[in-house]
């Protein structure tokens, strides 16, 4: 089984590149949905960013509010750091949990897509991937499309500011889909990656 992270900023159309890659048949892992089970009532990492950031976030099933945990984590950059060393290493270790079940599944697709979010907060997990791809679309574009969508342009600022450059996502990929043109170019470029990666290639 290949292992593939995909990346990109916001408003690159990574999730549409996905959806279409879950499509032909690839197993997709989200990573942010990873990152909502390592907090689940009672877990390890809950406590242990309750504890942190103050018992007050648990209503009492033990569910963590999100909500008030954002608004305190990420106040400051040091808040933000210190909510990233309690959940990364613990999203890496599941992650790597569902990837070695799939390796050794017979009836596991020949490849799983993991969706990054943000690929300069996951060195800990990149030697699990045989190959990173970007999708690469200039920010000023990403900005047109997302307000297209219904996000306002500072809520895209603001986003964008705390994500990696293109630049940076572009170093650090081995692959690069650009999107800039239309659905349907994007789309055939999904589907030529996948015909040259099927098969075990």
């Amino acid at each position: 089984m290949r292992t593939v992270f995909l990346a990109g900023g916001i408003g690159s159309g990574k999730s549409t590149v996905a959806h279409e890659l879950e499509r032909l048949g690839c197993r997709r892992i989200d990573l942010d949905q990873l990152s909502r089970e390592v907090l689940q009532p009672g877990s390890p990492t809950t406590l242990e960013v309750a504890r942190a950031f103050g018992m007050d976030l648990l209503d009492e099933r033990g569910v963590i509010d999100r909500r008030l945990l954002a608004a305190r984590a990420f106040a400051t950059s040091e808040d933000a750091a210190r909510l990233e060393q309690i959940e990364l290493p613990a999203i890496a270790k599941l992650l790597e949990k569902r990837l070695v079940a799939l390796a050794g599944d017979p009836a596991a697709p020949e490849i799983c897509l993991v969706e990054i979010p943000l690929l300069d907060r996951a060195d800990a997990m990149r030697s699990l991937a045989d190959e990173t791809v970007l999708v690469d679309c200039p920010v000023e574009l990403r900005r047109v499309r997302a307000i297209g969508r219904g996000m306002t342009g500072e809520d895209f600022d603001a986003r964008a500011a705390n994500q990696p450059t293109d630049e940076w996502l572009r170093a650090h990929a081995d692959t690069i889909i650009t999107n800039t043109g239309t659905y349907d170019e994007l789309v055939a470029q999904v589907h030529a990656w996948h015909e040259a990666h099927k098969g075990g290639e």
